[in-house]
């Protein structure tokens, strides 16, 4: 049986509401437990009590400054952060890089990339380790590459990323709309055949190494949700 999932919590330091708000909408729906703070002074005690998994950090806060908040983190915490500004001198770059953050992305930007930036960022800060896996797929998130009872997945990005959506939301439901959220963060308008043919795809891949198991389901009306597959004996 699946232990129900933990939710990540993502920390939004931002002072200006509308953006904060979009922002948390965006990450609840992804099924992260978003937090809002808008003064850069209330960020440390809060981060000591609470512990998040990732910041959204601003640049420009009142109170204290992103730039001096990444400096008193990284003197005891290495949660991962994630720059936002709208300074997009090099100079700034350069410094948030330096100073110990995770990534940068500047504004204006589109709310499924910086969802798109927080995945990418959690999957390295807690990768699957391959010693550690118990299950008959494993995914190794740095090099895009998929094993099932040890044996190699040949897979396209597309492929690598739909199947790693539905891996680590084991027995969820993601509809066509959902997963192109999740791999198209440019916005680019695709069809929810698009999606249908990448699916078809991945399970012809799997079928090679399983030819006997379905462990990428089709739900009638709603989308797709993923099931282990049981270990080779």
């Amino acid at each position: 049986m699946n232990q129900p999932s933990v939710k990540q919590h993502v920390l939004i330091v931002e002072d200006e509401p509308k953006l904060s708000e979009v922002l948390s909408a965006y990450l609840a729906q992804s099924n992260f437990e978003p937090h809002i703070i808008d003064n850069g002074l209330e960020v440390i005690d809060w981060v000591t009590q609470h512990k998040p998994d990732l910041i959204l950090l601003d640049l420009m806060l009142p109170g204290l400054s992103g730039i001096e908040i990444c400096k008193k983190l990284r003197a005891f915490s290495d949660v991962p952060i994630i720059m936002v500004t709208a300074r997009v001198e090099e100079v700034d770059r350069l410094l948030g890089l330096e100073l110990g953050c995770d990534d940068y992305i500047c504004k204006p930007f589109s709310p499924r990339e910086v969802i798109a930036r927080v995945k990418a960022i959690l999957r390295r800060s807690h990768p699957v380790q391959p010693d550690s896996v118990t299950h008959g797929i494993a995914l190794d998130e740095s090099r895009n590459k998929a094993t099932i009872n040890g044996k190699e997945l040949v897979l396209t990005a597309v492929e690598f990323q739909l199947l790693s959506i539905l891996f680590y939301g084991k027995g969820k439901i993601y509809s066509r709309e959902q997963l192109m959220n999740h791999i198209y963060a440019d916005n680019r308008v695709v069809s929810d055949r698009t999606i249908d043919s990448h699916i078809k795809k991945l399970r012809k891949r799997i079928a090679e190494i399983l030819p006997d198991q379905e462990i990428i389901h089709s739900v009638y009306g709603v989308g797709y949700k993923f099931e282990e597959p049981p270990l080779a004996q």
